[in-house]
């Protein structure tokens, strides 16, 4: 999908390129929505620059992420995207001149697709700096909002996990609970879904951090009030680095709490198996004793003999329990 944008009085209007030919030499800003091979080359050929492949943008090493022509500069860097699923990697390629600028991506973003409703400060010329400073504002703030709502979600958790207490099994916040271990799984899903998730946003950070000072220092066109805002957002960008630190460590903190109560909650439950059989291994004996057919067995032709082995297979079973609720094991 190719969308074309020009800049009218401060806001960037979306034009129809095929029905608008004419206006086509206007386009500040050309953004590909995972292209076609038609596209590529028509935004090529309008703009006159050199568009990275997708093999290109997905690159890890820096030296294929940031690179400089003349004045054009292209860069590339991960991004998260949201879909019903959660957040998901991708990558978007920037493609930087004086007059233009190209955005190259290959999933859905609410940040691109909500910006050109946005009143931007497009500047006396070099829009397209404007425009790219924009949108790297924009994703910078939607990391933040999104790191924001991780970290309620994960406090939530944490009070979940630490809200468990050694109770009853009737009790619904023991860990002796019978749904206690399920709750617990539940809750390890989620942190390992929420660790993919500020994975994807770091990933998305230390990209905005490696080529918003690159595009500063390499853009010697660039208006000094983008250069002020490009300066101001990597700082921004390093505390929200430090921010995704510290939710990595909850995480982390978290998802060992989870798994210590887990193993807790199933070391009460062999320990109740292991008090079930210990308790059963005294009846056993008794029946077995009094099971074997001998003649001379003392009980053999009491009268009471049926009561009295049933009275002490009962009373063998109930004293280990008694002793075992008397030291605090059950």
């Amino acid at each position: 999908m190719l969308k074309a944008y020009v800049c009218d009085h401060g806001r960037l209007t979306r034009i129809d390129i095929e029905r608008e030919a004419a206006r086509a030499a206007g386009v500040v800003w050309f953004d590909l929505l995972r292209p076609a091979a038609d596209e590529y080359a028509f935004v090529a050929k309008e703009t006159g620059l050199s568009l990275p492949e997708e093999a290109d943008i997905v690159e890890i090493e820096n030296s294929s992420r940031l690179s400089v022509e003349g004045e054009v500069l292209t860069v590339n860097m991960p991004i998260a995207t949201r879909d019903p699923d959660g957040l998901h990697a991708s990558a978007c390629g920037f493609v930087l001149a004086p007059d233009r600028l190209v955005t190259i991506r290959f999933a859905d973003s609410l940040v691109f697709d909500n910006f050109p409703g946005q009143p931007h400060d497009v500047g006396e010329g070099a829009h397209s700096a404007f425009l790219f400073a924009g949108l790297m504002e924009a994703i910078v703030d939607r990391q933040a909002d999104v790191l924001e709502s991780l970290r309620v979600t994960l406090d939530e958790l944490s009070h979940k996990v630490f809200h468990h207490r050694f109770g009853a099994r009737t009790d619904s916040n023991s860990i002796r609970s019978r749904n206690a271990e399920a709750d617990l799984q539940s809750i390890l899903v989620t942190l390992g879904r929420d660790y993919d998730a500020i994975s994807f946003l770091r990933d998305s950070q230390l990209g905005v951090a490696r080529i918003v000072p690159y595009v500063e220092a390499t853009a010697a066109w660039l208006p000094k009030a983008v250069a002020g805002r490009l300066s101001s957002l990597h700082k921004d960008v390093s505390s929200l680095n430090e921010f995704s630190t510290h939710l990595t460590d909850k995480v982390q903190f978290l998802l060992d709490a989870t798994l210590g109560l887990i193993n807790i909650a199933q070391n009460s439950l062999i320990k109740v198996l292991t008090v079930v059989s210990i308790v059963g291994i005294p009846p056993t004996l008794i029946a077995g004793i009094y099971g074997m057919n001998f003649v001379n067995i003392p009980e053999l032709h009491w009268r009471f003999g049926y009561a009295y082995a049933w009275a002490v297979m009962i009373l063998s079973a109930v004293l280990p329990l008694l002793f075992f609720r008397v030291k605090g094991w059950l």
